[in-house]
């Protein structure tokens, strides 16, 4: 199944570039930003989305992929920090700018390629310390706001491109057109997936495992969804597994047990656990695993 990589570098709104994506059936996967090119390339993505983040491109600390990403010869999209990032790696210069929150005018100074049929200017959602100063050579602008000069950049002969404000939020207007663009048109993906596949491509991944699983559920939907996948691919072999640990609200622990045997079609085992003293050690033990 053909997919799009995004490298994740810290943004809140990484996970919803994969969502996005999938939206209209390609594939997306979120992956740390320091994946190495061999776990990449097993991956075999047909591009690459670098996500937004926090941090400042010319600090020492500022996190940066393996440079051998940038010769894989895929499709690259840069948002925001990471469109920052394809600007220093290729020669132009980022530097500190007056922040900018919120929409802005974005105005194309190139309507094909990345933004083909997006119009002449679309209020766009920005979020961002810093901006290009100075492009680097072989690149063009293809737009840009008032206070953003290089919005959006593009080196067509290397379907590399690079844009500030963040087309995943529903802030931007035609932001899902523009992924559609990279994805589609220019990384020529195949909208070849679905839920239905992915919960039946899954369900035969778990049935491989062997032996028995126990499987600890909390009431929430991943929790739930987990231990219906698992149910599905193994069946019986399955415990599943709910804690009790005094801190829930009063009838919780029977709710969620009630709604999981509805929900699974399966008994579910329950660890009651009443003695205060011990409770509140199991409560400090889990929060000093968390830290």
């Amino acid at each position: 199944m053909e997919k799009i990589v995004v490298l994740d570098f810290g943004s809140q709104y990484s996970h919803l570039i994969c969502r996005r994506i999938r939206e209209f059936s390609v594939y997306a996967e979120l992956v740390p930003y320091d994946i190495s090119p061999e776990e990449l390339q097993k991956m075999n993505p047909k591009g690459i989305i670098f996500s937004g983040g926090p941090s400042s491109v010319y600090n020492d600390d500022a996190p940066k992929p393996d440079e051998e990403l940038f010769n894989f010869d895929l499709p690259l999209l840069g948002i925001c920090y990471g469109h920052q990032l394809i600007v220093n790696k290729f020669g132009g210069k980022v530097k500190r700018a007056n922040k900018e929150y919120g929409s802005s005018l974005l105005s194309m100074d190139k309507n094909s390629g990345l933004l083909d049929g997006i119009g002449e200017s679309i209020r766009a959602w920005m979020s961002h310390g810093d901006e290009a100063e100075e492009i680097p050579s072989n690149f063009e602008v293809i737009g840009h706001t008032e206070n953003s000069h290089a919005a959006a950049i593009a080196n067509t002969d290397r379907t590399v491109f690079g844009i500030q404000f963040h087309p995943e939020v529903v802030h931007t207007e035609r932001g899902t057109d523009i992924l559609k663009n990279f994805v589609l048109n220019v990384c020529k993906a195949k909208q070849e997936w679905t839920m239905e596949g992915f919960v039946e491509k899954t369900v035969k991944e778990i049935s491989e495992i062997e032996g028995n699983v126990l499987c600890g559920v909390s009431g929430g939907i991943d929790s739930t969804v987990a231990a219906l996948l698992i149910h599905k691919a193994i069946g019986n072999r399955q415990t599943g597994v709910f804690v009790d640990n005094g801190l829930l609200r009063l009838d919780e622990s029977k709710e969620i047990e009630d709604k999981k045997i509805v929900i699974l079609n399966y008994d579910l085992s329950l660890i009651h656990i009443s003695e205060p003293t011990r409770r509140r050690g199991i409560s400090y033990a889990v929060f000093c695993l968390k830290k």
